[in-house]
């Protein structure tokens, strides 16, 4: 994913070789002023933070909407399409894909596992174009990061579009856009996310970083749904099922966030949005202090409570998917989630203790994410 699945985890591609390495760089280093907060009387109530984000009519996700069910419709009409590439060449490709998920991006693989042989394919390649797009400007090349090489990146986009893969890797996605009639539009804009990584370091309101989260994350959802397919007997219009697909990638972006608070101060980073900070006493020096106060743990309790919303919005899309799709995002979902439990349960400290789900944890949660993937009327009768 990040997916409906989470795609937005670090572990870097070489963009242009479509060889990965495991590394992280902290060379993008950011130099900000330290913000000083307004001090705070202590019988001052802590407040709720502001959830919602920016309206979708902004993020032109109606216009999606409409291009990828169009293209679905003539995609099925056409019963002859075929794969311009060789099936042992795309099996090499997928295969391909397939180590780099497994080996970077475990809870993201074990969702793919649950998926169709098809899905799992159309996912991997979904989930490589977007690390690679990611570690532009994450990974151990990003001190060579400049607007040409995300403006070449976008080039190269086009031409996996229009069939002209640059490599084995691209080939993969090309294979997928032509099964599935996938919307270049959210590809673009993740490639915009990575403009705003390399001039943005702090975030002055909740609108400003919900454009951010869209942009890295909420985008991925977009891609996903024609992969996933809605279900025929969906109770509720595909515009809603691709605003909660969106929903679950906000959901996961926010949660990374939280997560990686930490990780992110050694890298100059601060995604917390600043008035939110502020309305909780604190400021950038709390942040890279590294100390959990009685303030930050009241200000991590409502980034949380929002991050839950978030993944609440998405529960009412999941189950619209095809009966094939529910399970995987079912369990994506449900997993993320606990992320959140163990940011609680670490006493809010992210940013010595890094909250994650062990493996006994996520098999468990299969079983529950499963009776959720049914449909209400089974459910009934059983």
């Amino acid at each position: 994913m990040c997916s409906t699945f989470s795609l937005s985890a670090k572990p870097c591609a070489a963009a242009h070789t479509g060889k990965f390495l495991h590394s992280k760089s902290l060379a993008t280093r950011a130099k900000a002023e330290v913000i000083t907060a307004p001090k705070r009387s202590s019988g001052q109530a802590f407040p709720q933070l502001l959830k919602q984000g920016i309206p979708h009519t902004d993020l032109q996700v109606h216009e999606i909407v409409e291009r990828q069910s169009h293209a679905n419709v003539l995609g099925k009409q056409d019963t002859c399409r075929k794969s311009e590439f060789h099936p042992v060449f795309l099996e090499e490709a997928y295969g391909r894909c397939r180590n780099i998920c497994a080996e970077y991006a475990k809870t993201f693989y074990l969702g793919t596992l649950l998926m169709t042989e098809e899905r799992q394919k159309a996912i991997w390649a979904i989930y490589v174009w977007c690390r690679r797009t990611d570690e532009l400007v994450d990974g151990p090349n990003a001190v060579h990061m400049s607007t040409a090489v995300l403006d070449r990146w976008e080039e190269r986009l086009q031409d996996i579009f229009d069939g002209f893969p640059y490599d084995m890797l691209d080939a993969a996605l090309t294979d997928t856009i032509s099964k599935f009639s996938l919307d270049i539009k959210p590809f673009r804009d993740m490639i915009e996310g990575m403009r705003m990584d390399t001039r943005k370091f702090r975030y002055d309101n909740f609108q400003e970083l919900y454009m951010y989260c869209y942009y890295v994350a909420g985008t991925v959802g977009l891609m996903s749904v024609p992969v996933m397919g809605i279900a025929a007997e969906a109770s509720v219009s595909a515009l809603s099922i691709y605003n909660a697909a969106l929903y679950l990638g906000i959901g996961n972006q926010l949660t990374n966030i939280l997560r990686d608070v930490g990780e992110d101060a050694l890298r100059g980073r601060i995604y917390l949005p600043q008035d939110e900070l502020a309305q909780f006493g604190l400021c950038d020096k709390d942040v890279f202090s590294r100390k959990v106060t009685d303030g930050w743990r009241e200000l991590m309790k409502e980034q949380i409570t929002r991050a839950r919303f978030y993944f609440n919005l998405a529960e009412e899309g999941a189950s619209q998917l095809e009966k094939a799709s529910r399970w995987p995002v079912w369990s994506s979902l449900l997993i993320y989630r606990k992320i959140l439990d163990a940011i609680e349960d670490n006493d809010y400290d992210n940013f010595t203790k890094r909250a994650f789900v062990g493996r006994t944890k996520k098999l468990l949660t299969l079983p529950l994410a499963y009776s959720k993937a049914q449909p209400i009327s089974s459910l009934i009768f059983q």
